[in-house]
């Protein structure tokens, strides 16, 4: 067994214009001030960090470290969940996620899936640079306008789209193994990779490539009314990275998991802080620690309701509180005997 790592923290969602949010070396202090110990990085956000120079340069590299590490804090992994998005793109989603690109690739599908290909690789490049072993992203999405089959899914649609999604991962996944970097996709709703049995899916089309491993959320597992703590059961040697984030399901007579199109407050199903949702993190840390989990426990914070900043104090503490130290010794070490082989047979009435 070994202790999880942590508290850490994703920088996506605090990332800003106004400090200390707007720069690396005051985000890091700010986070280290709230009680963590690592950050992880979106690596699409400029004001913090440049993915073409981390990838291009191991000295820039230590440089993002360097100032981390001033203030007490290690780089947990990056992420490229906005890049991994427009590796796969419905058409129906061209607009909504187009933002998402450079504004040169903006318009052209195809020139925009070439970019974020090459974000994607970079960003694992950059991974290495920085000494880190797992990489956070998004699988992007070809058959989820589908999910529902209403009308009647022609056959092989699901197959021929999983069999693209591959293609266009295999050769990203290559390069993870040349770099010596995890592919971990978040399990989520609005990607293909949405819950165990897509994840198998695609891990078979992929040859069940080592590097195509899981970023585990067990927020996205309420929502989705799925066994949050046997998929850890089933999956925990795919499992390489950990997003602590809780949600809450409370289902009425009016809406229940579609959530009626309303906004994150009133649906049935909503994102809360660490604590302050349904999730049993108890058992979500037990389960990892026993299963020898090797990587951080990173709070994302999503939360309708809470100030971020309040969410990100308080996660720190929830997730430090929740940290096994695990044991070098089992409990009942005390009573025991002594026993060599001898004495096991004859206890046995082998002697």
């Amino acid at each position: 067994m070994r202790t999880i790592r942590g508290p850490g923290l994703f920088l996506a969602q605090f990332a800003g214009d106004a400090a200390p949010f707007d720069s690396w070396r005051a985000i890091t202090r700010w986070a280290a001030d709230c009680g963590y110990e690592g950050v992880q990085i979106p690596s699409w956000d400029g004001r913090l960090f440049d993915l073409e120079m981390a990838a291009a340069s191991k000295d820039y590299c230590d440089e993002i470290r360097g100032v981390a590490a001033e203030a007490g804090l290690a780089v947990t992994e990056l992420s490229t969940h906005l890049q991994g998005q427009l590796v796969a793109v419905h058409p129906a989603y061209d607009a909504a996620f187009d933002g998402f690109a450079a504004p040169a690739v903006r318009g052209n599908p195809a020139a925009r899936q070439q970019w974020a290909v090459d974000q994607v690789k970079k960003a694992l490049t950059a991974s290495r640079n920085l000494g880190l072993t797992a990489h956070a992203t998004f699988s992007g999405a070809l058959a989820w306008p589908f999910v529902y089959p209403w009308p009647q899914r022609p056959a092989g649609l699901i197959e021929t789209a999983f069999d693209e999604l591959a293609r266009r991962w295999r050769p990203i996944l290559d390069h993870a193994e040349a770099m010596g970097v995890d592919v971990c996709y978040e399990i989520h709703p609005g990607e293909d990779l949405h819950d165990g049995v897509t994840f198998e899916m695609f891990l078979e089309r992929v040859g069940n490539h080592p590097r195509a491993r899981m970023l585990y959320d067990p927020s996205h597992y309420v929502l989705q009314g799925l066994d949050y703590l046997d998929h850890i059961d089933i999956y925990h040697e795919r499992i390489g990275m950990f997003h602590v984030k809780d949600a809450e399901l409370n289902p009425t007579g009016r809406q229940g998991v579609y959530g009626g199109y309303q906004s994150w407050v009133n649906r049935a199903g909503r994102f809360r802080s660490p604590g302050d949702g349904q999730v049993d993190f108890g058992g979500v840390f037990s389960k990892l620690t026993q299963y020898g989990f090797t990587g951080w426990a990173v709070v994302e914070w999503e939360c309708c309701l809470k100030h971020p900043e309040d969410g990100a104090r308080e996660g720190a503490a929830f997730v430090r509180a929740h940290i096994i130290r695990v044991t070098e010794k089992a409990f009942d070490d005390f009573a025991g005997s002594g026993a060599d082989a001898a004495a096991n047979r004859r206890m046995l009435g082998l002697a």
